[in-house]
């Protein structure tokens, strides 16, 4: 074949070019074969509302913040941190006060300002275990799982001594030991019956009891009443004891089994009397520096203790060995609460406050009570920091201290700052009921009289102290005002549980401090678990049972709900004043059920208004 002209070789690519473009063209417009990667028109508008999701969730605070807490989120380090590394911290002890200034340095290192300890009391003298070891020897080896109580005086040495079973229901059975205690371990209490444990040791808040807490009868007022007071004749008995030279009282756990136990403070002897003229009388406590001597004090598993009781029954005689040694500490009666900020902008001057008590007992790492609500709080200002959300008002942590000794950290901290002399609780600023006993009731007292700035400045306190359990929603406190408010903010929430406001009021706890004092203050509705059951108080109360999903969701919606008050325009509102008492405190869980979507009562009347 003849070789084609060169003019035509050049010409020949053009025009199939040109040819071809079309029909490329053409074939672009076409549906793609069901094999073919072209994306469908529907891919395209797919790809374009994910891209506005993208953007949106980009400029979106509360969005932000979810991804934040719950894709990087530092809650479970700095829990483990606060529980595995500092362990129990005790009201007064060494290890609380490392946890204050580990807290304090943790906070200021996240860039928060004004990170420093607030001190508080004076509370009284701390404690520390340094070695504890119990056994039964004759007639033979049972080892034995056993607390001491906190506060407990050490044993003068290792103790082997008979057991003694003080069986005894009356002042007239008593008698019956006279001279038989001295020296003696002394099994204080009869046998704690066991039944089979044929319900779950944990639980969530079912749609239904979200719905009796939503609906639950408005909190009536009226003065809380009084946790009654010991027995007289327990008391009696425990004074038997230190009058009759016992070494060492043991009691089995007053809750639990399976090893479970469950342990507070030392008991001590001592009449009622009132600190002052006018102030309510109170009995000495153990952390009280000039304490009563009191008889050292171990808790038991009840299946050990009451197979020791069994064994007396038989006829049985028993000795044991014990090594109690304890420390007590009065170099500093102080309390300490953990106090960090966030500086607001144009609102500065008003305040926001989260927090939850640093404090725990001593038989465990106080993991759920209350590392879990702490390690959230400043999990909920890391986050807000970290994403630089500039708050209008300023946000103010605060972990306390005392706690678990009546609230006694943050109560003291209400009163030094937001008390305005008109408090029904007592512990104002201008002395509430101490100082008003003594006064004339138809005038008031000058300092009644003065107006409080931080009191009209603070916009509201969030509150965790439930243990692991995720957020399920909001009390209330009875203040109605705010229920249109939570409600929007829970909004975001639904699809991850938290959708319920109850009007009752939960008590226990340290947002009290706040809400007796007429400023909003709120704890958070949360699923129970394992916290009444297994870990509140007990010697398992430890980071394995700590659930991590539930600590990331109530990080970002305590992060949220601390954010939308710092930037509202105005500050939450309050309940009407209220009257001298204290309000009445619902202490279990407990209208806006909204269910959550995946609610089987979804579309249910929930009394919402």
């Amino acid at each position: 074949m003849p070789r084609p002209p060169k003019t035509l070789v050049l010409l020949l690519p053009a025009t199939c070019l040109v040819v071809l473009l079309p029909l490329l063209s053409l074939q672009a417009q076409q549906p793609s074969s069901p094999g073919g990667n072209q994306p469908t028109a529907k891919d395209v508008i797919k790809r374009i509302e994910t891209k506005k999701e993208t953007a949106k969730a980009a400029s979106d605070p509360i969005e932000r913040i979810k991804e934040e807490g719950l894709k990087r989120s530092q809650v479970m380090a700095t829990l483990s941190y606060l529980t595995d590394v500092i362990g129990p911290r005790l009201t007064g002890s060494p290890g609380l006060t490392r946890a204050n200034e580990w807290t304090r340095d943790k906070l200021s290192g996240w860039g928060l300002e004004n990170a420093h300890l607030e001190p508080w009391g004076p509370f009284g003298r701390g404690w520390s275990l340094q070695r504890f070891s119990a056994q039964v020897v004759e007639p033979h080896a049972i080892p034995l799982i056993g607390y001491p109580k906190a506060w407990s005086p050490s044993l003068e040495g290792p103790l082997l001594a008979p057991v003694v079973f003080l069986d005894a229901k009356s002042e007239a059975d008593l008698t019956k030991f006279k001279g038989k205690l001295k020296g003696a371990i002394v099994l204080t209490r009869p046998a704690r019956s066991l039944d089979a444990q044929v319900e779950p040791l944990a639980t969530r808040l079912s749609d239904s009891e979200l719905l009796t807490l939503a609906n639950a009868n408005e909190p009536s007022s009226g003065r809380s009443e009084r946790r009654r007071e010991a027995p007289t004749f327990e008391r009696k008995k425990f004074q038997f004891l230190i009058d009759e030279a016992a070494a060492l009282a043991v009691e089995p756990s007053p809750i639990g089994d399976g090893g479970t136990l469950f342990v507070a403070g030392a008991s001590v002897p001592g009449p009622a009397t009132s600190p002052t003229p006018g102030s309510n009388a109170r009995r000495p406590t153990a952390w009280d520096k000039d304490s009563p001597r009191t008889v050292p004090q171990v808790v038991l598993a009840t299946e050990h203790y009451n197979r020791l009781v069994r064994m007396i029954g038989q006829g049985e005689s028993l000795k044991m060995a014990v090594d109690l040694s304890v420390q007590f500490h009065d170099d500093d009666l102080m309390g300490y609460n953990t106090i960090a900020e966030f500086p607001g902008t144009d609102l500065k001057h008003e305040v926001v406050m989260l927090g939850g008590h640093l404090d725990s007992w001593h038989s465990a790492t106080g993991a759920t009570d209350n590392a879990a609500g702490v390690a959230v709080a400043m999990e909920a200002v890391r986050i807000l920091k970290t994403l630089n959300l500039q708050p209008r008002r300023t946000v103010r942590i605060a972990l306390w201290t005392g706690e678990e000794q009546g609230l006694r950290g943050s109560q003291a901290y209400a009163s030094k700052h937001f008390s305005n002399g008109d408090n029904p609780a007592g512990f104002g600023r201008s002395g509430g009921s101490e100082i008003e006993k003594n006064k004339d009731k138809d005038k008031k007292s000058e300092a009644d009289s003065v107006p409080n700035p931080e009191f009209d400045s603070f916009s509201g306190y969030f509150n965790l102290d439930n243990g692991t359990g995720k957020i399920r929603g909001v009390y209330l406190q009875g203040n109605e005002a705010v229920r249109p408010i939570f409600r929007k903010w829970l909004q975001p929430f639904r699809e991850m549980g938290a959708a319920t406001l109850s009007p009752a009021n939960t008590g226990g706890t340290d947002h009290l401090a706040f809400d007796s004092l007429g400023l909003p203050g709120f704890q958070f509705i949360q699923d129970p678990v394992e916290y009444s059951t297994r870990t509140h108080h007990s010697n398992q109360d430890v980071f394995d049972r700590i659930q991590a999903d539930d600590m990331k969701q109530a990080s970002v919606i305590m992060a949220a709900f601390v954010y939308n008050t710092a930037m509202q325009d105005e500050k939450l509102p309050r309940k009407p004043k209220p009257k001298r008492e204290s309000p009445t405190l619902a202490t279990n869980p407990g209208r806006d059920a909204a269910p959550t979507p995946s609610s089987s009562t979804a579309g249910a009347g929930t009394s919402s208004p």
